[in-house]
């Protein structure tokens, strides 16, 4: 039997008792009704407890939280995985402490070294490689945080290097998860895309006492936010990108991201038109800007302390024989056309740098004749962030036979998987066969990339060279 309720026209003491669950009404602008419009308010504009809209608004902060949950939590496991090949499979046998210190090698104590003494160099920089002489060889973001942890937390300067390094993995790794969220990713390719970054046989130096991590990660940041809406998105991008920019060198080049992106949007017409410059490619010069603050402090702190701005590139000149070659790409004696040797980490590095080549001229191919619009200017941005790591890269290396080109290759290849998954995800679901031949390639291609990662893994954590 349905309870008895007074209407707006019935006398108070005329009213019975009211079963319950009571339901009270409130306006969805926060306003309190007033009496005299009870009868004219439309259905639509109230909403009770008893309703679902009521709780739409928590639905919403949980759903928010889990959509920033499933990615971060994604990256938290791809960085444990990493730990635990490196340190439980392929370290040498020792105390978990021991195992964990061997990721500590090669350039990371020169980084120990700037944590400890500070940036230290005579003028000119001495001539070959002495880190008790010269040691502004490296930009200063990586040993910067790791110096806060190693006083903030007081510990020793190899564990906070470690610490910094593996928390960037992570970092990187949930920014990845948040791309792929962002374009509607399906897992499958988000799974497919991930075996292709980690299998890479340099992806363990996400996790060694390198800074390849923290730039990956402070890169990602920069386009994530940078293509995002509101003045908060580009203040975190343009903190992300000083990051980035005063961890590497090149993250000079990359910071123009944002107007790359925003003159492939315009296309001719808006450069034609020079009037509206300013309202077109204002905010993204702004952030680029910004982001080349990062660099500019350790020119400025150069010049301040040795009167040289780029006592950095003089150091890696002097004391590493870095000249730069930036015709390097375009000399066919740059490529290397042979199975390298696992033994010989020189010509694993030169043959990477012509895969490099190839993978490119592959995109170039795909973009041009399968055109895809959607999405377009963000991949073109980072396709340019990935080829100006590729050929600065090169062109720095030229001079000492692509020395390290296999590490410096794997930003470069993280940033070209990202821009393949936003094309992959325009395309219709392919056919069962097409899909089951595409897992199979990639798995073949991750197994063959993780069984070359783990013989470097076993020879790096021993001292060894690899890259």
């Amino acid at each position: 039997m349905r309870p008895k309720i007074a209407s707006p026209g019935t006398p108070a003491h005329s009213c019975g008792l009211v079963a319950f669950p009571v339901s009270l009404a409130i306006a969805t602008d926060g306003a309190l009704p007033a009496p005299k419009n009870r009868r004219r308010t439309s259905p639509s504009k109230w909403r009770t407890f008893t309703n679902k809209g009521a709780a739409r608004g928590d639905y919403d902060v949980m759903t928010r939280s889990l959509w920033l949950l499933r990615p971060l939590l994604a990256g938290l496991i791809i960085t444990l995985l990493q730990l635990a090949m490196a340190m439980g499979l392929l370290a040498p046998e020792g105390s978990f402490s021991e195992r964990y210190a061997t990721l500590v090698q090669h350039d990371s104590y020169w980084f120990m070294n700037i944590v400890d003494r500070g940036y230290q160099t005579i003028v000119p920089p001495i001539d070959h490689k002495v880190m008790e002489v010269s040691n502004v060889a490296f930009f200063p973001a990586y040993p910067a945080i790791a110096a806060a942890f190693r006083y903030g937390l007081n510990i020793s300067t190899g564990t906070a290097l470690l610490i910094t390094a593996q928390l960037a993995a992570w970092g990187f790794w949930s920014y990845f998860f948040l791309f792929c969220r962002r374009w509607n990713i399906s897992p499958a390719l988000q799974i497919c895309g991930a075996l292709l970054i980690a299998a890479h046989p340099a992806a363990f130096f996400l996790i060694a006492g390198y800074s390849e991590s923290l730039f990956l990660m402070a890169l990602l940041g920069f386009i994530y936010w940078s293509i995002a809406e509101g003045r908060s998105a580009k203040f975190c991008a343009a903190a992300h990108g000083i990051v980035m920019s005063a961890t590497r060198i090149v993250g000079i080049v990359c910071a123009a991201f944002p107007l790359v992106r925003s003159v492939f949007q315009t296309r001719w017409r808006g450069l034609i038109d020079v009037r509206s410059w300013l309202k077109r490619y204002g905010p993204a010069a702004l952030v680029m800007v910004g982001a080349t603050l990062g660099a500019g402090s350790f020119f400025l702190y150069c010049l301040l302390r040795w009167g040289h701005w780029d006592i950095y590139m003089l150091t890696q000149a002097a004391g590493w024989g870095i000249v730069p070659d930036y015709l390097a790409v375009f000399k066919p004696s740059s490529y290397r056309w042979f199975v390298p040797a696992l033994n010989d980490p020189t010509e694993t590095s030169q043959m990477s740098m012509t895969l490099g080549a190839v993978l490119f001229l592959g995109i170039a191919i795909c973009e041009l004749s399968i055109r895809r619009r959607a999405g377009l200017p963000i991949r073109v941005g980072i396709y340019f962030c990935a080829f100006v790591i590729y050929y600065l890269s090169v062109s720095g290396v030229a001079c000492v036979d692509m020395e390290s080109m296999l590490r410096y290759e794997f930003c470069a290849h993280a940033l070209i998987v990202l821009a393949l998954l936003n094309f992959l995800s325009q395309f219709r679901a392919p056919s069962a066969l097409v899909r089951a031949f595409g897992t199979a390639a990639v798995a073949l291609l991750g197994a063959a990339g993780l069984c070359v990662q783990g013989w470097y893994v076993w020879n790096f954590t021993r001292g060894n060279w690899v890259a």
